[in-house]
């Protein structure tokens, strides 16, 4: 079972470890227990079967859809019991942790903010990959930590790139026709993020041009621009780790919108600065 989840983590596909963690009473299976479930509903490994089985699996399901770990408990009655063949109810407590590989963030554009940003993310446990058609700006000299750095065109390094459902796309080329074609190589591929580095007006320029070569909208209302929390940002480095911090959020379950200073109240002449 934990063979399998060791699978589903290399693959990239979603799944969740469901372990029993404390009991109360007779229970099916005692602390220590453990299944894997997949997004399908297919378990390896068993917390004792009935209806605390089916009840952890709807839960593992709902784990792996929002990203989030949970703490669940199940209470079963002495009706429930006798159901599951078991001689009295008792309760049983699990975590349900979703199984996910390392994120990777693919870079389209080896520009000024991209450099910083690949360093950022590889240092924050990011998998790092690099595409530009410019030799002179996708090399080992400035990328020395990324996993992968390709010279080609968007479409062409596609095959090569890690585009999958833990992938961090974000787009930063040196111009509005690269911005469109990356984007058009990454939407309808399931990401976990696209991300694209500009402003307001330039999203719009973008969309359109996209729109009227027929990507449908409800992909292109998956971009994510502009980019980045606000937080002042006015370098290529600020811009990085403004940048970071929203996939950072992503991959944490928060949402931008709930980002925010972290204050407490402390004593006196301590006074947080407002």
């Amino acid at each position: 079972m934990l063979e399998a989840a060791l699978r589903a983590e290399a693959d990239g596909e979603p799944a969740a470890l469901v372990t029993v963690i404390a009991t109360e009473g007779s229970t099916p299976q005692k602390a220590g227990a453990k299944m894997l479930v997949y997004a399908d509903g297919r378990i390896v490994g068993t917390i004792g079967g009935g209806c605390v089985e089916a009840e952890m699996t709807w839960r593992a399901r709902q784990a792996i859809d929002q990203r989030r770990p949970q703490n669940a408990s199940y209470d079963l009655t002495p009706d429930q019991a006798g159901e599951d063949g078991l001689v009295c109810g008792g309760r049983m407590q699990v975590f349900i942790e979703p199984v996910e590989g390392t994120p990777t963030l693919c870079l389209f554009g080896a520009g000024h903010v991209a450099q910083p940003l690949a360093r950022l993310a590889k240092g924050a446990g990011f998998r790092v990959e690099v595409v530009d058609d410019r030799v002179k700006f996708a090399n080992p000299d400035r990328f020395p930590d990324a996993d992968l750095i390709l010279v080609d065109d968007f479409p062409a390094a596609a095959d090569r790139l890690t585009l999958g459902r833990n992938t961090y796309a974000v787009v930063v080329t040196r111009g509005h026709g690269g911005d469109a074609e990356a984007l058009r190589t990454v939407l309808g591929r399931s990401l976990r993020f696209v991300g694209l580095l500009g402003s307001k007006p330039k999203l719009v320029h973008v969309v359109t041009a996209l729109e009227e070569q027929g990507v449908p909208a409800d992909e292109l209302a998956q971009v994510r621009c502009p980019l980045g929390v606000e937080i002042g940002a006015v370098t290529p480095e600020e811009i990085a780790v403004s940048v970071l911090a929203e996939m950072i959020a992503v991959r944490r379950g928060v949402a931008p919108d709930d980002v925010r200073p972290m204050r407490m109240e402390l004593p006196g002449r301590l006074k947080a600065p407002r």
